[in-house]
């Protein structure tokens, strides 16, 4: 029997960095992994069937959308035709590269990485099923469970692939829908959404709620529903999905206000179920050591620890954000507390991101938290449409806004919408790790002209001293 210091299930963000970081540690180290949808690859939902494809086919589009709707107007005329098949292409090879790069990284760290489908049998034994049906029983001092999550279902909407699809079917389409009906207006929903609607689809998004984007700063929801609205996306608010009937050429979706009245049928070539993820937890073994998950399926723990001894839990299977960068956050400070250090993760400052375009990126209180609270707070606005090189680069859709508290000016919330603010929230999120006040912000020099001059033009705005709106 192969014994280890630390055995990880789960080889997706949370899962190979925790690999890599007791690899660094000195452990002995074992990732078990299956692989996704039948797969043979490391990297989890997040590399193989979700963030990075995702990200791959929104680059893409944007592009083909700036190229048929925006080169003319700087003075390139072009007639960009569609090739699905080389875009699909495209980012299988990008994919299988990062996949590849882990592999990699396991090999210089010296992790052992053991392919099949792990589970826990018992006190300090994992035992790996492999693809072959040949069973391997693994001996270790401390377990990690990083097994991520899975797209949620919705009652009276079967997923089957082919017309009614979850993520990772909307990833891999072989045609252009001409409609695309997408169940949810949350991050993945929108995301997709706007995939396929730059590509040539009418979409609608059925959301359940009065908004968009639940968790989103409400002011920030509105404009960034606005913006998706001129784009062409249409919104259907405050309506449930009470079924779905799938046929060889498209989909009729039942609809219901939530407040009761009518139902209508929509019609669409596919359905995008999307409706958030839930925590991928059974036929994982909990039991044979007393972990029992909660309702949900998810599993409490203290400081990454479960209520079994050396049995740890990190990512989408515990309770918080189900984003790869805090899955990422927890494998190192887990890790580093298995090794006897003084692992930390500050759950205060974890950014979110939607991939849109415009960009939305937030980090810290929303006002409407604030509000709640009852906590006196200040604030700064800056709209890109001031912004220099933003106007010069025909995107100005968004703004910043910067929350402070109003006695000690330290930074409570940073919240954008605009070009590339994925890249931007990142200073706002040093400046709150350091405590830093909106002033601070405000006296740092920025380049000229650079769309982060948004950044300190929003901090100037807390104590009303903007200077170039």
């Amino acid at each position: 029997m192969a014994q280890y210091d630390v055995v990880i299930i789960g080889g997706g963000p949370g899962g190979y960095n925790a690999a890599i970081r007791a690899g660094q540690l000195g452990l002995k180290v074992a990732c078990v992994d299956k692989g996704v949808d039948g797969g043979s690859t490391l990297g989890g939902t997040c590399l193989n069937v979700g963030c990075m494809p995702s990200k791959a086919l929104l680059h893409a589009s944007e592009m083909y959308d700036s190229a048929a709707n925006h080169f003319a107007e700087l003075g390139i005329d072009v007639a960009p035709k569609l090739n699905l098949t080389q875009m699909m292409a495209q980012k299988a090879i990008s994919v299988g590269q990062l996949t590849k790069g882990i592999e990699f990284l396991f090999k210089k760290n010296k992790v052992d990485w053991v392919k099949g489908a792990g589970r826990i049998a018992g006190a300090g034994k994992v035992e790996v099923m492999g693809s072959d049906g040949v069973a391997t029983t693994l001996e270790a001092k401390n377990i990690v469970i990083a097994t991520g999550s899975l797209p949620a279902g919705l009652p009276g909407v079967t997923l089957d692939q082919q017309r009614i699809l979850d993520s990772t079917g909307a990833l891999s389409l072989s045609e252009v829908p001409k409609s695309l009906i997408v169940i949810g207006a949350g991050i993945i929903g929108l995301e997709l959404g706007s995939v396929w609607r730059r590509l040539g689809a009418q979409v609608t998004v059925v959301e359940f709620l009065d908004r968009i984007c639940p968790g989103m700063d409400t002011e920030v929801a509105k404009t960034f529903q606005r913006t998706l609205a001129k784009q062409g996306m249409v919104f259907k608010l405050s309506s449930k999905v009470s079924g779905a009937k799938a046929s060889k050429t498209g989909v009729s979706v039942t609809v219901e206000p939530v407040a009761g009245g009518a139902a209508e049928t929509l019609k669409a070539d596919y359905v995008l179920l999307a409706i958030g993820r839930k925590p991928y937890t059974e036929g994982l073994g909990l039991e044979t050591v007393g972990i029992a998950p909660d309702k949900r399926g998810f599993i409490e723990t203290d400081h990454w620890k479960t209520s079994a001894p050396g049995v740890w839990a990190i990512g989408d299977v515990t309770l918080g954000p189900m984003l790869a960068h805090k899955a990422e956050e927890e494998a190192v400070a887990c890790i580093e507390a298995i090794a006897g250090k003084a692992g930390h993760v500050n759950y205060a400052i974890i950014p979110n991101v939607v991939y849109t375009s415009p960009e939305v990126a937030w980090v810290g209180k929303t006002e409407e938290q604030l509000k709640a609270e009852g906590r006196a707070y200040k604030s700064g606005k800056f709209p890109f449409t001031a912004n220099s090189r933003a106007k010069i680069n025909h995107e100005t859709e968004g703004f910043v806004k910067v929350l402070a508290d109003s006695v000690t000016d330290e930074i409570l919330g940073a919240h954008l919408i605009g070009p590339h603010v994925s890249e931007m929230v990142g200073e706002y999120c040093v400046a709150m790790e350091f405590r830093a006040a909106s002033e601070d912000v405000a006296r740092i020099c920025h380049p000229h002209p650079t769309r982060s001059e948004a950044l300190r033009q929003a901090a100037m705005g807390v104590e009303g001293w903007t200077m170039q709106a």
